[in-house]
């Protein structure tokens, strides 16, 4: 039997806002398969955006337990996640995050500055991943000489350039027009179809349909979980 990538067992998080707790996720027990295709879709409010952060290793749950990979990152301190989260984790975020005085390769090769790689291979291994994502004739551009689907395409880029098991994508189209946003929906599919498990965080069902399941959570629960 194949091991889930993510599992969760009655995840928690509760916020302590001055005398009041917030019960941002309630009781999440979902288990993910290494190269699915997954949108985590949700209102404002549904606690999406906190199943991501906890899922990314970003933030840690308040009871629960969390395996990725079938390591128990639930009791993982600080410095464990945040070598899970450059090993394992591939982030695409809607607002790029790039470094605008430095060049596309320059902004992919981050990751791999603090992987230890050689200077050589940083630069070798972020050609071709922005080869990869069509801007293989916009390498020495910085993020101001770059349309918006240009600089998302960066972002991927850097998401994907240490080899990740996992992409995770929180509203990657959202300040995108249509054309581009199908454009970037493209190479995640592409990246998926390679081998990449992606897991998209959107408002926006018909970016979601782009996924092969969609999970649904509203006031802190799954609502509805649905493979096509």
């Amino acid at each position: 039997m194949i091991k889930p990538l993510i599992y969760t067992e009655a995840l928690r998080k509760t916020y302590i806002m001055g005398k009041e707790q917030v019960h941002a996720l309630k009781h999440i027990s979902i288990q993910i398969k290494e190269k699915e295709y997954v949108a985590l879709m949700g209102p404002s409010g549904s606690g999406k955006s906190t199943l991501m952060n906890l899922l990314g290793c970003l933030d840690t749950p308040s009871d629960g337990e969390y395996f990725l990979n079938q390591q128990q990152v639930s009791l993982l301190d600080d410095t464990e996640l945040a070598n899970i989260r450059n090993k394992e984790i591939g982030f695409v975020f809607q607002t790029f995050n790039l470094l605008p005085r430095m060049t596309a390769t320059d902004n992919v090769a981050l990751p791999l500055i603090y992987a230890g790689k050689s200077k050589k291979l940083r630069k070798e291994r972020a050609e071709h991943v922005l080869s990869m994502v069509g801007l293989a004739d916009r390498m020495d551009h910085r993020p101001n000489e770059l349309s918006g689907g240009q600089r998302q395409r960066v972002a991927i880029a850097r998401a994907i350039v240490n080899e990740p098991s996992i992409i995770l994508a929180d509203e990657p189209t959202g300040n995108l027009d249509t054309k581009t946003s199908d454009e970037i929906m493209a190479v995640f599919e592409s990246l998926n179809n390679a081998g990449n498990t992606v897991i998209l965080v959107t408002h926006e069902p018909d970016i979601a349909e782009h996924a092969q399941r969609i999970i649904t959570l509203r006031d802190g629960l799954v609502s509805t979980d649905v493979s096509k």
